[in-house]
């Protein structure tokens, strides 16, 4: 059974680190891809990242819960997640009902790069074998993973985020950025974005849903 326990303590965690290898480094070139709603009780913009939390389904929430384990709104600690690709993005967002609704809330599929190099904590390879987790950390239970966030930006706070694998779309790259600081390296526009129901996704997304299993609503 692969380990996951509860986060040693910060030195623990700073000695372990090697950051030749440990640290993933994000350039500008790269395409970032997410999938937002713009509707609904909570609307969201492209760019904006979430200070509540931790959220149920928040892998690497970093806020610190309340005493009763209830969701805190945290102006020091915001959050928000990427994939490389298309499906990542599909994957992470509809995994609770295989139903990817195009249209309810307003969803939308952004693209965009990073204005600067993003520095991120490795977690597909050797760092969570080091310091007693394993690759766990990317699927194990989410109140365990976002102790982890709050223990690794505790002990790195210089550090965007995080690089893991998407549980759900068979380990393929995901990111978690962390504001601060990762907020100053957002563009000020996206490359793409379009609402989910845009006709020009209707064939990429059929592709992604047929690969996934999941049911694409029209």
């Amino acid at each position: 059974m692969a380990r996951l326990p509860l986060p040693p303590s910060r030195a623990e965690l700073l000695a372990a680190l090697r950051a030749d290898v440990d640290i993933v480094t994000v350039p500008p070139t790269r395409r970032l891809v997410r999938i937002f709603t713009a509707g609904g009780n909570h609307p969201q913009q492209w760019n904006t990242f979430r200070y509540t939390g931790p959220l149920p389904h928040g892998r690497f929430d970093p806020q610190p819960p309340s005493r009763d384990g209830c969701a805190t709104a945290d102006p020091g600690h915001g959050v928000l997640y990427f994939g490389l690709t298309v499906r990542t993005s599909v994957a992470e967002v509809f995994q609770t009902t295989s139903l990817v609704d195009r249209r309810t809330r307003l969803p939308r599929l952004v693209v965009v790069r990073p204005s600067r190099p993003l520095r991120l904590l490795d977690l597909t390879g050797l760092w969570p074998t080091r310091v007693g987790a394993s690759q766990e950390i990317s699927s194990g239970p989410k109140k365990i993973t976002q102790a982890w966030a709050r223990a690794i930006r505790a002990a790195f706070p210089e550090l965007d985020g995080l690089w893991y694998r998407s549980s759900m779309d068979g380990g393929h790259p995901a990111l978690c950025l962390w504001d601060p600081p990762a907020g100053e390296a957002l563009p000020l526009a996206p490359d793409v974005m379009l609402p989910l129901d845009h006709p020009g996704l209707d064939v990429p997304l059929g592709r992604v849903c047929e690969k996934l299993n999941y049911v694409l609503l029209n």
